[in-house]
């Protein structure tokens, strides 16, 4: 009898071990995403990112040579809309640009943990969020935003190197409108158990035009206009996107290095 009791007792304790954890666990992960609260999305009262001059533009720089290069300058072929039909954007002196109405572009090859090179160049056709206005999707659903940032004022979490709606650029590192300007991002998916609840947060570093905007930052989930909505499970691996957002932005020099493994 007082075996069982004992046995009892040692099931009983590694039970509570084990809800222990548990709760720690979503603590844990409760204190790895951050909430944001004390910004509304859009907030025009945050404060503006301080102006960086990164130097004048350059030629493309070679990509390494184990990157996949998904855009050289002379076709679409690694792209496609988000329908699966043949992109329709315009192709011409080495760069691609927005077709008003021909819709986002996306890679037909799904992609996860990611160093992603991309150069654009974004026109001066109005102000606010109607300059240049695009954006680079990581897994269709984070948006690091593209937009005419030198000298026109928008709200910090929508400027050029903002995470949309999360996080505003360290500094402002634009370039004036017309000049290529050049994104490297280092992209950690987020991860779902077998439920579909988050395990771990994705995290974006972005250097722009060589200066470091943003550093490691965990997303509070997918990017959104007006609204922070939480994570959703899916897929280890989707397309990189870039949007149509009724601007004739371009873009050159295109290249990825999946970091899956590393």
């Amino acid at each position: 009898m007082v075996h069982h009791y004992a046995h009892r007792l040692r099931l009983g304790a590694g039970l509570l071990v084990l809800l222990a954890a548990a709760t720690l666990g979503q603590n844990s992960l409760a204190q790895q995403v951050p909430s944001l609260d004390q910004w509304k999305v859009h907030d025009k009262d945050r404060a503006q990112p301080p102006m960086v001059d990164p130097g004048p533009a350059g030629a493309p720089a070679p990509p390494p040579a184990d990157a996949l290069v998904l855009f050289d300058g002379t076709d679409l072929s690694h792209w496609q809309t988000t329908k699966g039909k043949p992109a329709r954007w315009k192709v011409e002196n080495g760069y691609m640009e927005v077709v008003d109405g021909a819709g986002a572009i996306q890679t037909k090859q799904g992609f996860g943990d990611v160093q992603l090179h991309v150069e654009w160049a974004a026109p001066n056709s109005g102000d606010g969020q109607n300059s240049g206005n695009s954006g680079v999707f990581l897994m269709k659903t984070y948006e690091v935003q593209v937009l005419n940032s030198h000298g026109n004022k928008t709200y910090p979490d929508g400027q050029a190197a903002s995470v949309y709606g999360q996080y505003p650029p360290l500094v402002n590192a634009s370039r004036p409108p017309g000049q290529w300007q050049t994104y490297d991002i280092i992209f950690r998916r987020p991860h779902f158990d077998d439920d579909g609840a988050l395990v771990r947060p994705a995290r974006v570093t972005v250097l722009h035009n060589g200066v470091l905007v943003q550093d490691n930052v965990v997303l509070t989930g997918p990017t959104s206009h007006k609204k922070r909505p939480p994570y959703k499970a899916h897929a280890g691996a989707l397309p990189l996107m870039l949007q149509d957002h009724s601007e004739p932005v371009r873009y050159r020099n295109i290249w990825v290095r999946e970091l899956d493994g590393f």
